[in-house]
């Protein structure tokens, strides 16, 4: 984005916070937490009031004009802005410069998602794309940026609980069949339940065990409290990670497992290119690779399943997977393949919707604004936002181990714009606490105005001052996504106390 910038696109930043990319955009919509489809709604209104739309575009691919033009109506400029809290004028001239823009892309990540409202989030991404023509064509589209570098893949893959890998879905009965007879199983008809729907079965008995690979629970996800507790309460957990995080502290069984340095495989990143990883270094004492570990385990719980080579497994996906049925290791040398690459003589898929939707036309959605879960009152008066930082990644399983990086964060800090630190008489380095109906933390205060007035902000990554004891487990009917992005809480000043070195 930065290279753009460098050569002449205009960036429009859409964040609570006064990020680094923030500070280098034309428009920096510094909306408040959980607003997004008023904002998007509020541009929508301008891009069709001022004759900007793709007109030529909208007929001939989409449906729900209508409904989406009688729904924006009322998100005038002035009603927008007012809920989003931004300024008219940088929300005006924000809409016409996407318009203009040709082609203009849109990217999002989990500061979108992570809300009650998700899914319809995204929808009104998709209207604006839609109505300005920005789909199927190169530089265009709406780019989900993922929060780690083989998500894409993993979804492909079926790690989904409604979907088998290729999004073929649990419930078709022709998609269960061909994977019946190929992996000699029975498959269950009804699609599974979701991370949140686990934690929850946990707690009350309907789920008794629980088999977690790469991923950190006890802290990421949200209102912690009831996740320990939950997870607790498990008769047995397995934890397979390259290091004993803090949920493998829990586990009755770990089982250590490789980093990406030290196994074959593929990859599938956020543009759906399958790219080849090849080992660089022998694995570590008794680690060995997940596909190594899951098929063995297999065989001794008496399925017939060996695991003798990536390459058979991608050659199985292939067979298995129409929109990876042209993917081999010998077709993934240089830059690799995009699916769909149907066939073992398709170029793969560079840029998608270019003639049409895989539905025929692209849907308009009439989204309407609906707030937070929790909003600030008496009693919890601020709003508190999470996120990550610079120098930590996800739960500092790999980072925190890093001295050069912790060096640089090495403690969570919660940001406070000096507006309240002065009502409060905060300076920056004093410990505060911040309390919200699902538990409290003690970090350390930063006075800063990257955060505007009434709202905070705590990275997640760090297991001391664990942002993830405050947040809403409420989530997205839809998406079954937590919002962990807006949550009330209360501000309470413990004192001063130097820093190390200080």
């Amino acid at each position: 984005m930065k290279k753009a910038l460098r050569a002449g696109a205009v960036l429009i930043v859409a964040d609570p916070r006064r990020t680094e990319l923030a500070s280098l955009a034309h428009f920096h919509l510094a909306l408040r937490p959980g607003t997004d489809i008023a904002l998007l709604n509020g541009m929508a209104h301008v891009i069709l009031a001022e004759g900007l739309w793709d007109r030529e575009f909208v007929e001939d691919r989409t449906e729900g004009f209508e409904e989406l033009r009688a729904t924006v109506e009322a998100y005038s400029p002035a009603v927008a802005a007012e809920i989003a809290g931004v300024s008219v004028d940088s929300l005006v001239e924000a809409a016409r410069a996407y318009a203009r823009a040709k082609p203009a892309a849109i990217f999002y990540t989990m500061g979108l998602t992570q809300h009650v409202t998700g899914h319809l989030n995204v929808l009104s991404l998709a209207n604006l794309a839609m109505l300005t023509g920005n789909l199927g064509k190169p530089g265009a589209g709406v780019n989900p940026l993922r929060g780690q570098n083989n998500v894409q893949g993993a979804s492909d893959m079926g790690a989904l609980p409604n979907f088998l890998p290729g999004y073929q879905r649990v419930n078709d009965p022709e998609a269960r069949r061909k994977f019946e007879v190929a992996w000699g199983v029975s498959l269950p008809e009804a699609p599974g339940i979701t991370v949140m729907e686990m934690v929850d079965g946990l707690g009350n008995g309907r789920v008794r065990g629980l088999y977690v690979i790469g991923e950190n629970p006890m802290l990421t996800d949200p209102d912690l409290s009831h996740t320990r507790e939950a997870i607790g309460r498990a008769e047995f957990l397995v934890v397979q990670d390259l290091f004993m995080t803090e949920t493998a502290e829990l586990a009755h069984v770990v089982l250590p497992a490789v980093s990406f340095a030290e196994k074959d495989g593929t990859f599938t990143n956020t543009e759906r290119r399958i790219q080849r990883i090849r080992r660089a270094i022998a694995p570590k004492g008794e680690a060995r690779s997940d596909g190594e570990i899951i098929c063995d385990l297999a065989v001794r719980l008496g399925s017939p399943m060996p695991f003798r080579s990536p390459a058979e497994v991608m050659d199985e996906i292939a067979r298995l997977t129409p929109s990876y049925g042209g993917a081999s290791y010998a077709r993934l040398d240089g830059e690799g393949l995009q699916w769909p690459c149907p066939t073992i003589d398709h170029p793969g898929t560079p840029i998608l919707h270019v003639t049409s939707f895989p539905r025929g036309r692209g849907r308009l959605h009439g989204v309407n604004y609906i707030p937070p879960d929790e909003r600030p009152d008496a009693e919890f008066p601020m709003v508190l936002t999470t996120g990550r930082v610079m120098y930590q990644y996800h739960s500092r399983t790999m980072t925190g181990r890093s001295p050069g990086l912790d060096a640089l964060r090495p403690e969570p800090e919660v940001e406070i714009n000096p507006q309240d630190a002065e009502e409060f008489g905060i300076r920056s380095g004093d410990w505060v606490r911040l309390l919200s109906r699902r538990g409290r933390v003690k970090v350390r205060a930063t006075v800063t105005g990257r955060v505007a007035p009434g709202v905070l902000f705590l990275p997640f990554h760090y297991a001391e001052g664990a942002a993830n004891l405050l947040t809403n487990p409420a989530v997205d009917p839809v998406a079954r996504i937590p919002e962990v992005k807006v949550c009330a809480v209360r501000l309470e000043v413990l004192g001063r106390s130097p820093r190390v070195g200080q």
